[in-house]
């Protein structure tokens, strides 16, 4: 069983940055214990096959990243980024099952099945309950997501390669239309139910230089989710980590760039709605929320590391109008 424990404050909010992407990938879900991990694993056909059933987050076995840097852009499986009403990632957990088939040495597929319930992702049921293993009621489907894996060697360095899919049966709110095919800002009636909610997504990794755990390793990350549903539709992250820089093992450096789309269809909604109500008119989400972020990870003790960061934030929220950000950070580990 794993739980995770979050307490603090929102930088982005308290500064009033209108950043998309969290700067503190720590921050959300509601700031409490969340019951994470309480599953049961089994293998079958000599390990070739391995299920899992339990509370699961979609992330720790579809698109997984790691966490190393602080900007949320960078930080964990990206599907989760843009589409987290549905597609759950750390702390955040729900009833699911998941199925790995092995299918060569450096190669294998995956296919699960998750429950999409809009309580999980809500933080005052977080609060109440986010803790305990329960079956609350208003499950709205199921997320299914499938995964092709290699990860090959080249010249003794180790690449992780991803493509992967999505398909959920809960409904999706349409962005522009209503029900009867008018504009929502003209009509101000409910919108356009779609029966489901998809996307797309490539992961890839390949270290490049050094051996063993030191050297360095590049990545990129690009995630497509419909654009029916999806107020942000589209992540892209590209960058690069260094291991045992100074001839310090357990040290490490990382540089990356993103951008996170703001979806146009949203945008065209707003536009009308601020040319018929100008005295309630709203921001323009309309283009990329660009980020970059450097750090240095050191380590004065095996288990410990502090890694102070700087990151910029431009266009934050993809809006045009916002002022670019400069943030620094600190990130520290204590690992048992």
């Amino acid at each position: 069983m794993i739980t995770d424990l979050r307490n603090g404050r929102d930088l982005g909010a308290d500064a009033q940055i209108g950043n998309n992407q969290l700067l503190q990938e720590v921050y959300g879900r509601g700031q409490t214990l969340h019951m994470t991990v309480l599953a049961l694993g089994q293998s079958f056909l000599d390990g070739r096959l391995d299920w899992r059933i339990g509370r699961l987050p979609v992330g720790e076995d579809f698109h997984q990243f790691s966490c190393n840097f602080q900007n949320l852009t960078f930080c964990g499986a990206q599907p989760g980024n843009i589409v987290g009403d549905y597609w759950v990632n750390w702390p955040t957990s729900q009833w699911a099952t998941r199925l790995k088939l092995n299918t060569t040495e450096s190669t294998y597929v995956q296919i699960g099945a998750y429950q999409v319930n809009p309580k999980y992702v809500d933080d005052g049921y977080a609060r109440r309950n986010g803790w305990k293993p329960d079956f609350p009621d208003g499950t709205t489907g199921v997320l299914i997501p499938l995964e092709f894996v290699w990860k090959p060697q080249f010249n003794g360095r180790a690449g992780n390669y991803k493509v992967g899919a999505w398909y959920s049966s809960a409904e999706g709110s349409d962005l522009y239309w209503d029900r009867h095919r008018q504009p929502i800002a003209l009509s101000d009636g409910e919108p356009l139910q779609h029966s489901h909610r998809d996307g797309a997504y490539l992961s890839f990794q390949q270290k490049i230089s050094g051996t063993g755990d030191s050297g360095a390793t590049v990545f990129l990350n690009v995630t497509q989710a419909d654009r029916d549903t999806s107020a942000t539709d589209r992540q892209i992250a590209l960058g690069v980590e260094y291991q045992g820089l100074f001839g310090r093992a357990k040290d490490s450096a990382g540089f990356a760039v993103g951008a996170t789309h703001a979806n146009g269809r949203a945008a065209d909604h707003q536009r009308l709605y601020n040319q018929l109500h100008p005295a309630d008119a709203g921001p323009v989400m309309d283009g990329n929320e660009y980020v970059a972020e450097v750090f240095y990870g050191w380590s004065p003790l095996t288990s410990v590391t502090l890694r102070p960061n700087l990151q910029y934030v431009r266009h934050p929220g993809g809006n045009r109008g916002n002022d670019n950000a400069l943030v620094f950070g600190l990130k520290s580990s204590i690992a048992f």
